[in-house]
């Protein structure tokens, strides 16, 4: 475990890099809700406190760093810093290309989703609605980045999360185990009601501009289109499409 004090703050600020991240083993969660999350779900992965004022009781049984306000904003990455944060350890695995030996039966994909909103959106979302897990190809924006993070609001350990180059060949994997791949795309010709009773599916989502490759879609199982009256608006943000077709996926 971290103790506390030993490092200089620049250390902390390092975080926010992802060279530093893998170096380390670890990243930065901001927030007294978000830091409230995880210590609920994985309460052993906080190695540090760090905070500008005494914090609450639940945090306390952690090693704790007071730090100057103005030396907290140097660390935070956030426009608003909030005065707290924890040092989380990062998760084993997550730039590999193999799924856990349980990989559950509703996963995310999310390729080239770049946007950290987004992607820290979707986590948030994939973890409110019961997927396991989250593959995030190459391009896109790394779970562990700040901006991500605190989109996610302390869920980013809330189910596996693996980013790779591999995604394609980890997708025609699954679709041979038995799950239905389902694909996000504005010219699909399924409907979302097409979504209900799928035992096992790997949801795909594409980038916000260029949408998904043709590779995944000649994979995919269905193309699935939220209907929109063009006139007033061609298609949903990628964070919105995938909130409702992921609350879709659990409907019986």
């Amino acid at each position: 475990m971290i103790a506390s004090g030993q490092k200089p703050l620049k250390w902390y600020r390092g975080l926010t890099d992802k060279k530093r991240r893998l170096e380390n083993r670890a990243f930065l969660v901001e927030g007294e809700k978000a830091i409230s999350q995880v210590a609920a779900s994985h309460p052993g992965e906080i190695l540090e406190i760090l905070s500008v004022a005494e914090p609450p009781p639940l945090f306390r049984r952690y090693p704790l760093r007071e730090v100057e306000a103005g030396r907290f904003r140097h660390i935070s990455a956030a426009q608003t810093p909030q005065g707290i944060a924890a040092v989380v350890r990062l998760p084993e695995n997550v730039y590999g290309s193999s799924l856990p030996e349980n990989a559950g039966n509703r996963i995310l994909l999310l390729e080239d989703v770049q946007d950290p909103g987004n992607v820290g959106t979707l986590i948030r979302t994939a973890a409110a609605f019961d997927f396991s897990g989250a593959i995030l190809t190459k391009n896109s924006a790394d779970p562990f980045s700040p901006k991500v993070v605190q989109a996610a609001a302390g869920t980013v350990l809330s189910l596996w999360l693996r980013k790779t180059a591999q995604y394609l060949d980890i997708i025609k994997s699954l679709k041979q185990s038995g799950y239905t791949i389902i694909a996000a795309d504005v010219r699909g010709n399924n409907v979302p009601s097409s979504l209900p009773g799928k035992e096992k599916l790997v949801l795909a989502l594409g980038n916000e501009a260029a949408g998904l490759s043709k590779e995944l879609l000649n994979l995919s199982d269905y193309r699935v289109r939220i209907p929109t009256p063009p006139e007033k608006a061609e298609s949903l943000n990628v964070a919105v499409s995938g909130a409702i077709l992921m609350y879709l996926s659990t409907v019986k």
